[in-house]
Formats: C-alpha cells, structure tokens, sequence
C-alpha cells in the first residue's frame, strides 16, 4: 500500500490540474470501489469547485465551494492519470500492480475539470475508495476520528512519542505502526527510522519515556530520524516497489536510499558495522533490521550514526 510520501506525492501531482478548477462532469463507471459511492456522488461534485487539496495521514482530501469535503483513499493500487489541456498525459502515482496500469478496464471515475483537465482513477483491485462528508464535520468523521498525530506536523517530536507510548510492552515498531498513535507511518519508513536511530523493532515501546514521562534521548533520536526519513522520501518522489511515477513521468527514487528494507543478507551501510540486514515476522509484516546496529537489549547502540 502506497505510504505518506507516495500519497504526498499524488497531492503535490494533482494539485495543479484540481485546485481551483470545478468538476464540469464527473463520470461513475461502476457503483462501488471498496465501498459504495455516496449518495448522488456525481450530482454533488459537478458544478463544485475545489479550494484546497491537502493530505490527512495516507489520505487525499479535496475541501469543496460547496461545504463539502471530498476524500480520496487509495488503497493497494489506486492512481490517478491525468490529460491536461496541452495534451500532455501525467500519472501522479503508479502503484504496485504490475500489469495493470494503463488498463482502461480499471478506470472508474473519470472526472472533467473546468481548467480543461480531465482526471481519471484507475483501480484494478478496487480496494480505494471516495467519499464526501461535511467539512465542518471532516476531524470527527469516521475516516479520521480515531486517527493520531501527523508524523510531519508540530505536533510530532520526543515528548509525544514519550506520552504516546509510556508504560507501553507493545514493539515498538507495532506501536508506531497504529494509526491511532501516529497517523500515516508505514512498514517502509518505520523500518528505516528504527535503524538509523539503533533501535531494535522487538524493543517495548515504553523505553521512549522515563519514569516521570519525559522523553529519553531514544525517544528524541527517533523522532528526528521519522522527520528526516519522511522529509527525505517526499523529497524524492516516494519509493518505487514496482510500478511508480509522479507527474513528470519520472520514477520515485528512494528506494536507492533504503539502508534495510528488503536488504535481507545484505551488508549493513552504517559506518564501521559490518552486520548483515535480517528479517523478522511481526504481526504478519516483514520487519528488516541490523542486529548489530539495533541491538535487541536495551542500551546504546553499537554504531553511533551521523
């Protein structure tokens, strides 16, 4: 599933042909995606104008003239492919499923913009969805009423990580991956932030707060190293697993910096480690990591990293 910075990716791609302009028709060419449209879905976006696109963990909403607010999920292998008016054909998001992009089988909403755009969602395994709520009502909604902070907000730094995650026995790789604590962190990056701060997946989370609460210089480590992997990845395009491209056609390019994602036997990059990347199983996700850099026993990392 396509993490914070691929989604990211899309919005900054979408923006230019969706902001300003109106929904001149929308077309539904099936009823459901994951679930069904809304109500009179087409009938409520035609004639209204987008005034914002922003991103909500691995959400896209897109806030509407008419008090409306329209949410974008992408699931597995949702993307967007947009026509502009010079003729140009840009893919903001090319997900994961190799053979069926550019499959118009898979294009189910096709939405013309006033601009000249047209805006097209392609799903193959239909696991995205859309959906309209009240603005005024968006943080309360059931998409996003139990959601966490945003990990690239104000709101993220040590002493949330330390209240969050307190007392907690939970791994601390789990713990950042609920969504109810931290909202949009993926298998991806939390792996790569828990090894460039030298810490153990299996560790309990509540090592990022001391007795008093406060947090430990894990817990500042850490939330520097999710800022800078998040801000890094976004910075790049997101990360290509299989099929991806952002809109001027290029593909996303982290994965050339991934230090331990799906590096399994592969010699750890960190300065003067000589370890080997391995794998683990945590709750059915791959975990990958470095057992000398990110030791399993609470204490200071044997590699110290820049």
């Amino acid at each position: 599933m396509p993490e914070l910075p691929e989604v990211e990716t899309v919005r900054r791609g979408l923006s230019p042909a969706m902001v300003g302009a109106r929904f001149s028709r929308v077309t539904l060419r099936r009823p459901n995606l994951r679930f069904p449209f809304p109500e009179r879905f087409a009938q409520r976006l035609e004639g209204a104008t987008v005034t914002d696109l922003a991103r909500r963990a691995k959400y896209l909403t897109a806030g509407l003239d008419t008090g409306e607010t329209l949410i974008l999920h992408l699931g597995m292998s949702g993307r967007f492919d947009v026509a502009l008016p010079d003729g140009r054909n840009v893919s903001p998001g090319d997900f994961y499923l190799e053979g069926a992009l550019g499959n118009a089988k898979h294009d189910h909403v096709v939405m013309a913009m006033s601009n000249g755009a047209t805006v097209t969602y392609n799903d193959a395994r239909r696991f995205g969805f859309m959906d309209l709520v009240p603005t005024l009502d968006l943080a309360g909604c059931k998409h996003f009423a139990a959601m966490g902070i945003e990990p690239l907000s104000e709101a993220m730094g040590p002493e949330s990580l330390a209240l969050l995650f307190r007392n907690k026995i939970t791994p601390l790789k789990a713990a950042l991956l609920d969504q109810r604590l931290i909202a949009g962190l993926g298998n991806i990056y939390v792996c790569e932030a828990l090894h460039r701060a030298g810490l153990h997946p299996e560790l309990p989370a509540g090592i990022l707060a001391k007795d008093d609460g406060r947090p430990t210089t894990k817990a500042r480590l850490l939330a520097r190293m999710i800022r800078d992997v998040l801000t890094e990845a976004v910075a790049a395009g997101g990360s290509t697993l299989r099929d991806y491209a952002h809109t001027d056609g290029g593909s996303g390019s982290f994965q050339h910096a991934f230090r331990v994602y799906d590096r399994t036997g592969e010699p750890c990059t960190a300065k003067g480690c000589g370890g080997t990347i391995a794998r683990i199983v945590q709750s059915g996700r791959s975990t990958f990591y470095c057992a000398t850099c990110q030791p399993a026993k609470p204490g200071k990392p044997a590699i110290r990293r820049a």
